[in-house]
């Protein structure tokens, strides 16, 4: 397993996160507890969740599961010195079938104090090591949205200066070690490290943004941030739900698969996404790869990624999508998917 260093703090975190949105709902505790055995035999040390977990399919009656089941975990093995965890604070509700604290959720301090005593009760622990505002309070783009021609806040807004503050009295309480954001838009990173910077409060250490062959948007505006302020990337989603392992290719939607299961993720149900992860499916078999260890690998390899979170609900899954990290591309594949992104460049954003 490689090691990568977590923005500018001292914490080298795994390469591979494994990532746990499917637990409660797609997977049972037993199947999420060896999932981390599993991943951690392996070398993985850096675990992503969040309150809003599960969300495959979202839903009232496993709210809050995916946490219960990690701080299980925890409390039976007694290994949470051998594992960096992450988790994050949802923002402003956005379904009616959740709500947050009342349904008044906010990033302001109240809501973030709450919630991360919450989160510390489920995960049975007395901190966590990354602490993620998992989308922003004020109105922007996000989770495949496209477009801002106005702004759109409301009176209610909470400015980041006012959740930054609340996360500062936590780091210094000792229940969070760092802070990072979440599905963030270059404007709003920039205004987290001035903050950090002219305020003295905690600095930003990573985001966590799609990135993916189909979704190469973080190139263009977020890149740059990442590499010359250390707040490296935590890639979610780099198989395109899915859709970049080739298993719904020509309309097929395999029995319990995510597509199955999980009808209100439509992001990338967009016209050219089909073509795109064809080609890139192609090149993989066309170099004797697995399609979504080609995918992964690509990811991978980007300088501006700190870790590429991986979500599985086998062991199978689980077991090829680590072993990503042993794929080195060659100069004729990486040819070859840059030739399909010039084609067909980011599909699903």
């Amino acid at each position: 397993m490689e090691y990568r260093t977590l923005g500018r703090t001292d914490l080298k975190v795994s390469l591979i996160c494994l990532g746990t949105m499917t637990w409660g709902s797609q997977n049972s505790e037993a199947e999420a507890h060896a999932q981390l055995d599993y991943a951690i035999g392996e070398g993985v040390n850096f675990i992503d969740t969040a309150e809003a977990y599960p969300v495959t399919p979202v839903s009232a009656d496993t709210q809050f599961l995916t946490e219960a089941y990690i701080g299980n975990w925890i409390a039976g093995r007694g290994r949470r010195d051998d594992i960096i965890l992450a988790t994050k604070v949802a923002g402003p509700s956005r379904d009616p079938i959740r709500t947050f604290r009342g349904g008044d959720n906010r990033l302001d301090r109240r809501n973030i104090h709450q919630a991360v005593d919450d989160s510390l009760r489920r995960l049975r622990t007395d901190y966590i090591d990354l602490y993620q505002v998992h989308w922003p309070d004020r109105s922007v783009p996000s989770f495949g949205a496209r477009g801002l021609s106005a702004l759109a806040d409301g009176p209610d807004t909470v400015p980041i200066e006012e959740t930054l503050e609340a996360l500062a009295e936590l780091v210094q309480a000792g229940k969070i070690r760092h802070v990072g954001v979440s599905n963030e838009t270059p404007w709003g990173l920039g205004e987290y490290l001035r903050l950090a910077r002219d305020r003295g409060l905690p600095r930003v250490a990573s985001i966590q943004n799609a990135y993916s062959l189909l979704n190469r948007i973080f190139e263009i505006g977020m890149a740059e941030y990442a590499l010359r302020e250390d707040v490296g990337l935590l890639a979610y989603s780099p198989l395109a739900g899915g859709n970049l392992t080739g298993k719904y290719l020509g309309g097929v939607i395999p029995p319990g698969s995510r597509r199955d299961v999980s009808r209100q993720f439509v992001r990338y149900d967009l016209p050219n996404q089909p073509l795109a992860s064809a080609r890139y499916v192609a090149i993989a078999h066309a170099f004797g790869l697995d399609p979504a260890q080609l995918a992964l690998a690509f990811v991978n390899a980007q300088p501006f990624v700190t870790a590429t979170i991986i979500g599985a609900t086998s062991l199978d899954q689980l077991k090829a999508d680590i072993a990503s990290v042993d794929i080195i591309l060659s100069a004729e594949q990486l040819a070859a998917i840059e030739a399909v992104h010039r084609a067909i460049p980011d599909p699903c954003p």
